[in-house]
């Protein structure tokens, strides 16, 4: 039974207080072949204002856990607090935005009307849903683009497009499952940038899920290395890059340095197995 974590009244610093905490969970399911171990003894505390990243092999339960803060898998043991309540409970109050692999825009809604979607199902008035709509798009470099279809955008203003319509209703917590790996290396350094400037902007906590090596030292307060099935956190390694990080940091001493201690702990967690 998942219990949340409720906010004792004399904490003071509720900038040091985790937003997202898991304790020793496991996650476990029930196939046909037996019993499959996802994660195993997963412990993670993301504070207000983190910009975590989740690198690992294929399988090793980066998006399940993921999905796990999302309310969207159950986990089968330890414990899962998303703003001082359960996951399930954070989801129906809407505490996330969440953004999947494929940009999800519906062919048949324009741009605007695919990120006024969540608002319309939450009940904001029609003049919130253009004001918000608007908002959104500005910080994501696509206004103007409102009455344009997803078949008319590049797969690159597709996924910004998507980030628009996860960032509508203005929850604090960004949840990203490797929106980016689809676009070419061009395209996905400048909407690198572009996160970064929009995470600056808007101060969200940010949990990133990635398959690049690079892409989680350039864009990362913090690197949360995993191992193979049974999913388990490594290594967790803070970044001392500077919060402003243009793209030539990525030739600098110590985002090389950062990238290798990423790499042997990925090296390491293959070891473990």
């Amino acid at each position: 039974m998942m219990q949340a974590v409720a906010v004792p009244e004399q904490v003071k610093d509720v900038a040091q207080w985790p937003v997202i905490s898991t304790k020793n969970l496991d996650l476990q399911f029930q196939t046909a072949d037996g019993p499959v171990q996802a994660l195993k003894d997963v412990t993670l505390d993301v504070t207000p204002g983190d910009f975590v990243s989740f690198i690992g092999p294929s399988g090793c339960g980066k998006t399940t856990l993921l999905r796990c803060i999302a309310g969207l898998e159950t986990p089968t043991g330890g414990m899962l607090s998303v703003n001082g309540m359960t996951a399930e409970e954070a989801r129906k109050s809407r505490a996330y935005g969440y953004v999947f692999q494929a940009a999800g825009l519906y062919p048949w809604r324009n741009i605007g009307r695919n990120i006024k979607l969540p608002l319309e199902i939450m009940g904001f008035d029609k003049s919130e849903q253009d004001r918000r709509m608007r908002d959104v798009l500005q910080l994501v470099d696509l206004q103007g683009f409102e009455g344009k279809y997803p078949w008319q955008l590049s797969g690159g203003m597709q996924q910004r497009a998507s980030i628009a319509r996860a960032l509508a209703f203005d929850a604090d917590i960004l949840l990203m499952d490797e929106p980016f790996g689809a676009l070419d290396e061009i395209v996905r350094d400048h909407l690198n940038e572009q996160l970064l400037n929009l995470w600056s902007r808007t101060k969200k906590t940010i949990c990133f899920v990635t398959h690049s090596i690079p892409e989680a030292v350039y864009l990362s307060t913090r690197i949360v290395v995993m191992s193979p099935r049974p999913g388990r956190i490594t290594e967790i390694i803070e970044s001392p890059l500077p919060k402003d990080r243009p793209l030539e940091i990525r030739d600098s001493a110590a985002f090389i340095e950062i990238a290798h201690r990423v790499r042997e702990g990925l090296r390491a967690g293959h070891g473990d197995v």
